[in-house]
This record gives structure tokens, sequence and C-alpha cells, in this order.
């Protein structure tokens, strides 16, 4: 994983000169759209591997229940006059750690704890903000993402988080393959399965709350699992897909906002139909599909 995590830091200087270049060799461009590539951009190659390990896991509905629960973030932060992006991070943090506690007790099914969650937290998100008559909040930004507004200071932030993440899952590539293709042998190897799932979740919080104002909290789930389904019909290895998944999603946002740019669409669907249209160009005859990496391998047959 340390080649994958360094090909992926690479990709992102080359796409950084690039943009910088067009950005020069194009005045007609004007400011806000050149940040909203870049942050864009250092987005998408940081869902990339992250996606991979969602799709890997089978934790698409896990990821549809954290991105839910940023609405909740953002109610306690306009009402307790909290950072945006801290609030949504600490409230889907301890999403994901009610999670955890909740599956232990076995009491019910992954499926159904994860449906109240989301449901619940999405509604008392919607409830509060309902209450807080005196604040002018603007919804669909939130729920579709606005893209074309991030400033300098939230690129800081995309990319600062998204330099982190990365370095994050190098660190636990091993124990998170290993405990996706079999949690019992890699409890027995000593790497600690249920602590590397619990870090994965914290990353999928810092995710999220950085990737909130691009997308929206209902396109997040998109932008991290469609690129990665659709590099894992191109990918032999599980490092691979995670390279491809974050140049197919750095491909899908250029294309979704030139689309948006061309054709006065929403931006932030207008990224998640580019890597719709990405992934079912994936499922044509003639594109010759390269392998299936042994995780992935693993957990179709489980």
């Amino acid at each position: 994983m340390p080649t994958t995590a360094t090909t992926i830091m690479k990709m992102t200087i080359m796409a950084m000169i690039t943009i910088m270049t067009t950005a020069r060799e194009n005045a007609m461009f004007d400011d806000f759209f050149l940040r909203a590539v870049v942050a864009g951009v250092g987005l998408a190659l940081t869902t990339g591997p992250l996606g991979c390990f969602i799709i890997w896991r089978r934790m698409a509905y896990f990821g549809d229940t954290i991105s839910h629960s940023a609405l909740l973030g953002v109610a306690l932060s306009l009402l307790f006059q909290l950072n945006l992006t801290l609030s949504v991070f600490a409230v889907a943090a301890l999403v994901s750690i009610l999670l955890l506690f909740l599956q232990r007790r076995q009491a019910l099914s992954a499926d159904a704890l994860l449906g109240i969650l989301s449901h619940a937290t999405l509604a008392i998100g919607l409830v509060i903000v309902a209450f807080m008559s005196w604040v002018r909040i603007d919804l669909i930004a939130f729920l579709f993402g606005d893209i074309l507004a991030v400033t300098q200071s939230d690129i800081a932030v995309i990319w600062g988080g998204g330099i982190f993440v990365l370095a994050a899952i190098a660190w636990l590539w091993r124990p998170l393959l290993a405990s996706t293709v079999n949690p019992e042998l890699a409890e027995a190897e000593g790497l600690r399965p249920e602590r590397a799932r619990l870090f994965f979740m914290l990353l999928m919080a810092v995710v999220i709350a950085i990737a909130m104002k691009i997308v929206g909290i209902l396109l997040i789930t998109a932008l991290l699992i469609i690129p990665a389904a659709t590099a894992r019909r191109f990918a032999a290895t599980p490092e691979t897909m995670a390279i491809f998944a974050s140049l197919l999603g750095a491909i899908a946002v250029v294309g979704g906002l030139f689309g948006s740019l061309r054709y006065d669409t929403p931006s932030g669907p207008s990224i998640v139909v580019a890597a719709l249209v990405l992934f079912i160009f994936s499922l044509l005859p003639l594109v010759r599909r390269a392998g299936t990496p042994a995780a992935q391998q693993r957990g179709q047959s489980s």
C-alpha cells in the first residue's frame, strides 16, 4: 500500500499542475469554477481508496447512515454556533461508535440498526432546523451540495483532510484488507480487525464532513461508491482498484463540472451523473474486465 499511496500523491501533484496550467491558459474560467475543480479533484482522490473498502465490505448502507447524520451535525452547529465541519464530524463519529456498540449487543440486525439511525438522525436534524425560525438555512445546498461556492479555506480543509485520510488508509491498509478477506485469520495474526474497523468508520466521518459542501448530504455516498464500483471492472489487484477509483472520481468531477457549466445544471448532481455515465460505460460488452482482486472474490463468496 505505501506504493499505492505514493502513486496517489503523485497523481495529486499532477492534477494540481494540470489545473493550474488550465487556469493560466483559459482566462474564460472564473475563479469560482477553478476553485470548484481543485476542491472536487482533491475530494475524489480521497474517496477512491475509501470507497473500495466500502464496496469490498458491503457497507454502502452504512455510508448512507453516516451521511444522513450530517444534517444533525449541521443543525447542532447552527444551534450552538459551532464550527460546521467539526460539528458534522463529531456527530458522524458518535453515530459510528453507537452503531458498533449496538451491533455488539446483537439486539437487532445490522440493516435494521442502520435504517433506524439513518432516518432518526436525518429527522431529528430537520426538526431542529424547523424550530430555529431565526436562522435562514439553504437546505438544498446542504442536501445536494454547492461546490461552486467553495472558498480557499474550504480547499485547504479538503486537501488537508484528504492527505490525512490517505495517510491513515496507507497505515491501516494491511489490517483492513486482511479483515476484509478473513476476519478470523486477521485476528489470529494480531492485526486487530475491530480496531481497524473503528478507525475506518472514523475516516468515513472525516470524509463526509469535508465532502458535505461539495456534493451534499444525499450524494456523498454516491461519490464514494460509484467510482469504486467502476474501478472494480478494470482492476486486477486491490491496490490498482484504489488508484483507478481515485482517477475515475477525478474524471467524474471534472466532467460533471464542465457539464454543469455547459448545460446550466446543478453541480453536485452533475458530478454524480458523470460518475454514473462512467459506470454504465464500464458495463458495456466491448469493455474488457481486467480481473477481480482476491479480496473482492472472497467478499462475493461470503
